[in-house]
């Protein structure tokens, strides 16, 4: 490395990524990443489908099914925390293995489930893991892909939401058809053994490792993916390292600096933004199939219905990645969540009414469009908000709270289902989406085009 490049290796380590062209190895790693991304989703989404077989086998109240629901939340709150001061501590790479076995091996404790007690304290389990990976995959992502596509690439990797809701729904179908619901837990522990691979190819951020002071295991690192995209490129050199104006990353670590005067007020913007998203998505998600079976379908055709409805969520989520990087993250956030909010109500109209079939899936599919959205430019937005040294918690924490509203939601439904019926319902989750959507666009700031590290100069300096 020059002499001057630079002066920390916390800027070295930064800039030398920023410049490198995206390539096959970024789209490797992105793939690696994003799949481990998809096998948490898909256990996450199979509750949607699997609610109502449980509710009926236990003879649960809708009370106490929508508590089963929120289960898995309280322990995806608990991961989220956790695994975000881990990983600021010890390391991204290893706090994101260790989440892939927790919810590998909770999975299959799940489908051993004989009783509504046991379930729950397993779905607990199960979300500690799940909470655990999803946030650490965000953080790991971000610190390595350069700013000029990172808002791409951050969206599209949740767009394994999605695409593992319904390939969840595809699953429950067929399974349900000829075995039990537990049949289903146990399919969902065996992509746990993805684990291996990300060992294998997966690295360490070196932003990371730079912020801790191991300058010597980030430049071997950051050499390595250099001499990686030199070959896939078939060239000689890599463009010149730009030196940009970037904020030293010392001082506090984790969530001390979460509540410093300079990040504090993005903290509670984040917060207030997961929250009631998470609060009216999972809401109506998790009692999505129930409802329909309320309405008087049969169990496997409101599974279909559901999946009919899931496939809205792709094209929003390709949307999405498009509109982060064209339009920016605050307009991307605020009319993902505005149009969530308008058709979750006219969903929640249709679904209460005598409507056909293709009007119930065209307005829940319009419905999943902006919701999947909204969850792209989520996780686009949040890891880009911190410095390296509180980016792991920074997510952990936005995380948590949004379980706190993910374990709220569900109950709220069961609760008050019987007293406003479904379009009473749908109307409370639209007044998140529109809560949420007033938050970011008064308190929320811009970040397209930005290094991370530039992110947080650009902070110093408004502050």
């Amino acid at each position: 490395m020059r002499k001057n490049d630079l002066e920390t290796a916390a800027i070295s380590a930064a800039d030398r990524l920023e410049r490198l062209p995206i390539c096959n190895y970024h789209r490797f790693l992105f793939m690696v990443i994003a799949l481990a991304f998809f096998f948490d989703n898909l256990d996450l989404a199979m509750m949607a489908y699997l609610l109502g077989s449980i509710k009926t086998e236990f003879g649960l109240t809708t009370a106490q099914a929508g508590m089963l629901g929120s289960a898995s939340f309280v322990g995806m709150a608990l991961g989220a925390v956790s695994s975000g001061m881990l990983a600021d501590k010890f390391g991204r790479k290893p706090i994101f293995q260790i989440s892939m076995i927790i919810w590998g091996l909770a999975s299959f404790l799940c489908s051993t489930a004989q009783d509504p007690v046991s379930l729950a304290i397993y779905r607990v389990l199960l979300g500690i893991g799940m909470g655990m990976e999803l946030p650490l995959a965000q953080t790991l992502l971000s610190e390595f892909i350069p700013a000029k596509q990172r808002g791409k690439y951050l969206a599209l990797m949740d767009g394994n939401w999605p695409i593992a809701f319904i390939c969840a729904g595809l699953m429950s179908y067929y399974v349900l058809a000829s075995y039990s619901w537990r049949t289903m837990f146990m399919l969902g522990a065996i992509p746990a053994v993805f684990l291996f691979v990300v060992r294998r190819y997966v690295p360490e951020s070196p932003r990371w490792l730079e912020s801790k002071g191991r300058h010597a295991e980030a430049a071997q690192i950051v050499g390595g993916i250099e001499n990686e995209v030199q070959r896939i490129l078939k060239v000689d050199s890599l463009p010149p390292i730009t030196q940009t104006a970037m904020m030293r990353d010392q001082g506090s670590f984790g969530l001390k600096v979460l509540w410093s005067p300079i990040y504090r007020r993005r903290t509670l913007t984040v917060w207030g933004l997961w929250f009631f998203a998470l609060l009216g998505f999972y809401g109506l998600n998790t009692w999505i199939g129930a409802l329909l079976q309320q309405s008087g379908l049969e169990v496997t055709k409101s599974v279909l219905y559901t999946v009919y409805i899931a496939c809205g969520g792709i094209p929003g989520f390709l949307w999405a990645a498009w509109v982060v990087e064209r339009w920016g993250r605050k307009p991307a956030c605020i009319s993902t969540l505005v149009g969530g909010a308008v058709m979750v109500f006219i969903y929640g109209w249709v679904a209460s009414s005598a409507h056909t079939f293709v009007a119930l899936v065209s307005a829940g599919a319009m419905m999943q469009f902006f919701m999947f959205g909204m969850w792209a430019v989520l996780y686009t937005y949040t890891p880009e908000l911190y410095p390296t040294r509180a980016r792991a918690s920074g997510c952990g924490m936005a995380s948590t709270v949004g379980r706190l509203g993910s374990l709220l939601g569900p109950t709220i439904v069961g609760v008050i289902l019987p007293l406003v019926g479904q379009i009473g319902v749908f109307t409370v989750g639209a007044g998140c989406f529109v809560i949420a959507a007033f938050i970011v666009y008064r308190f929320g700031i811009e970040t397209r085009g930005l290094s991370l590290e530039e992110i947080s100069e650009i902070k110093i300096r408004k502050h």
